[in-house]
């Protein structure tokens, strides 16, 4: 919860708390969580991560501060390593979260290395949304000990497994997980190739059109649940121009989703 596909920083701070709570008051073991707690005030990512830790969350994906560009990797060394210190947690698990396309801030290889062998109980792996394949390979080559890496997106999952990396932590996994499961278990398969390939078809009809959007309205339709189709401003929910092709093409790929 609390990345990209959720609206994460559409959420005011008080609400990521209040919804962390009644996760786990709902029953949802916190060991399974990786709530996203980046944001640009560090005092925000700090109470964030610190509750995420007290509730002994699993870990946290943590995105940059991401308002100021052009920043020095001294500075964001800097806020992820406050962090750390005023959390105060030796068991936190910090995934860093790269996704410059959203947040226009790189990690880059230098500060992962950095952040890694600087903090190596703590700087647990890597989720890279950049899209480019070369850089999630160097990721992998960085020889990090238990350092995991996941692409953001399951188009890159064979390559990813084949390079030694963990899986992927990607949005269309809310409305596709047994197929992208089924790769991740089965990658080195001979028909991989074929699984991945279909994994790419449906990835590519929900990307046609604004994608968050897009696996809400899946999400509503499959569902019977209009609630879905809620988005928050300035998101905005598809049109009926964009809504019947991206059904019509999810049903003549045979899509499904699980039951809701």
């Amino acid at each position: 919860m609390f990345g990209t596909n959720s609206e994460a920083n559409s959420l005011s701070l008080k609400e990521k708390l209040l919804l962390l709570d009644a996760l786990c008051e709902a029953g949802i073991d916190p060991a399974n969580m990786m709530p996203g707690t980046g944001a640009c005030a560090l005092t925000d990512a700090v109470e964030l991560t610190a509750h995420a830790a007290k509730l002994n969350c699993g870990g946290v994906l943590m995105l940059p501060p991401f308002y100021y560009k052009g920043v020095s990797n001294d500075g964001l060394f800097a806020f992820f390593a406050e962090v750390l210190e005023r959390v105060g947690d030796e068991y936190l698990q910090i995934y860093l979260y790269h996704i410059p396309p959203m947040s226009g801030v790189a990690i880059d290889l230098a500060l992962v290395e950095r952040l890694a062998r600087a903090f190596p109980a703590n700087i647990a792996g890597i989720k890279d949304s950049s899209g480019d394949w070369e850089n999630t390979k160097a990721l992998n080559e960085l020889g990090l000990d238990d350092f995991r890496v996941f692409c953001g997106s399951e188009s890159f999952l064979l390559q990813n497994m084949q390079a030694g990396g963990a899986g992927c932590i990607s949005a269309t996994a809310n409305v596709n997980p047994a197929a992208i499961k089924d790769l991740y278990d089965n990658w080195q398969a001979a028909d991989a190739g074929q699984r991945q390939e279909r994994l790419n078809q449906i990835r590519a009809i929900f990307q046609s059109v604004p994608m968050i959007a897009a696996l809400k309205t899946a999400t509503a339709h499959f569902g019977s649940d209009p609630a879905w189709l809620r988005v928050r401003p300035p998101l905005v929910p598809l049109g009926s121009h964009e809504t019947e092709p991206l059904l019509e093409k999810l049903a003549t790929a045979g899509f499904q989703m699980p039951d809701i």
